[in-house]
């Protein structure tokens, strides 16, 4: 008795946790009911025909709806099938009163190159103990490398990247439509996603030993911001005393903000800008009071 009612328990909490699949599930048995097979096949071309319509319209909702839910849920499947093994073998299922007590897989987000998986610890953990075993989850899950993300109190993410992203070089990224200084591309990340840099409101240096890609880093910011350029919204103000780092874009420049090169035309410059940044933030001050 104690069991069939554990029984029902689960499968109620399992309908009350999956009412899509409840939905879906009703839909067919509905369709058996009124049309048998007939009705059966033609709701099964109204849901293909649907879903190519989605795929060729809006190609974003459809990654968004269809394939980045089954691409977690099938990532799921897989740790899940090897968690148990490998949080024992590696030491992070520890004993208590003689039952192994393993830390719970949480919902895992499929990325490109990367997995973030959430754990729930078993209490009395700490995420160092899983960073001390990082290396025996990579192997375990048969991934590239494993790197511990602390969230809040008892849980933490796994970041489990499948695969190198940055093994291949990457071409500039296309001119994007619109310019956010906020999160402006320039690259791509070691998880397959996009890099981005904020230049709104913040200062960026950028240092290196020749041949590290400062250059990328720069032209990667100026193509970004392109459409903000051509619509007035954006200067450049270039400074190229070796002439030979921007000098490429020297039209551009000279047409959508300034350049210079030659040190006294950069101290002018420079000079100018100074005076400029003093006066907005005498305006500025202004307004405040």
């Amino acid at each position: 008795l104690v069991q069939l009612i554990r029984l029902l328990v689960r499968v109620i909490w399992f309908l009350i946790r999956h009412p899509l699949l409840d939905a879906v599930a009703g839909l067919v048995i509905l369709t058996w009911a009124k049309g048998g097979w007939p009705g059966l096949l033609v709701l099964v071309n109204v849901t293909v025909a649907s879903l190519v319509t989605l795929r060729l319209w809006r190609p974003d909702w459809y990654a968004r709806l269809v394939t980045v839910p089954i691409r977690c849920r099938w990532r799921w499947l897989v740790y899940r099938r090897h968690w148990q093994a490998v949080m024992t073998i590696s030491g992070l299922a520890p004993t208590y009163r003689g039952r192994v007590t393993v830390p719970v897989l949480g919902k895992v987000q499929a990325r490109q190159s990367a997995d973030l998986v959430t754990v729930r610890l078993v209490s009395g953990q700490s995420p160092k103990a899983f960073a001390d075993r990082a290396d025996e989850l990579a192997h375990g899950f048969r991934v590239c490398s494993c790197r511990i993300r602390t969230s809040r109190p008892g849980l933490l993410v796994l970041e489990l990247v499948r695969r190198d992203a940055l093994a291949a070089v990457i071409s500039a990224l296309p001119v994007p439509a619109g310019t956010d200084l906020r999160a402006l591309p320039v690259g791509r990340r070691e998880d397959g996603e996009p890099f981005t840099i904020r230049l709104h409101g913040t200062h960026l240096l950028i240092a290196g030993a020749t041949g590290a890609g400062k250059g990328s880093y720069l032209w990667g910011l100026v193509r970004a911001m392109l459409p903000a350029m051509a619509a007035g919204l954006v200067q450049v103000h270039a400074c190229d005393p070796k002439l030979m780092e921007l000098a490429f874009g020297r039209g551009m420049f000279e047409k959508f903000g300034k350049y210079a090169a030659d040190p006294a035309d950069i101290a002018e410059l420079l000079e100018a800008d100074v005076a400029d940044m003093q006066a907005r933030a005498t305006r500025f001050a202004g307004r405040q009071r």
